[in-house]
């Protein structure tokens, strides 16, 4: 298995719902599945600003990712179309300076 692939990730994360039924169970709805992503992004930032140690910080980065890819999953998305299709409109973007830091956003 290439385990560097979108679909392999994503081929794993649909393993994991099926395993524990998300579908019938409700694991799968739109806003408890945001309401864990936003719990994970604290997760995050305990680990940033608590100087907690990198593996832990990789670690809940993967908790995050996973449960996006679940919520691509859920919504029936294709995460992979839509992140190419951003990241072609964000390399098309100029990036500016705003209190010292970079910003590649939509400026209007």
């Amino acid at each position: 298995m290439n385990t560097d692939s979108y679909r392999a990730m994503l081929d794993a994360v649909q393993a994991f719902h099926d395993k524990h039924r998300f579908k019938e169970s409700g694991g799968e709805d739109l806003v408890y599945r945001m309401a864990l992503m936003a719990e994970e992004l604290g997760e995050i930032s305990a680990c940033v600003t608590k100087g907690r140690d990198k593996s832990q910080l990789a670690e809940e980065c993967a908790d995050l990712m996973i449960l996006l890819l679940g919520t691509a999953i859920s919504a029936e998305l294709d995460l992979n179309e839509a992140f190419w299709k951003k990241m072609h409109t964000l390399e098309n973007r100029t990036a500016r300076r705003i209190d010292g830091r970079v910003r590649v956003s939509e400026f209007e």
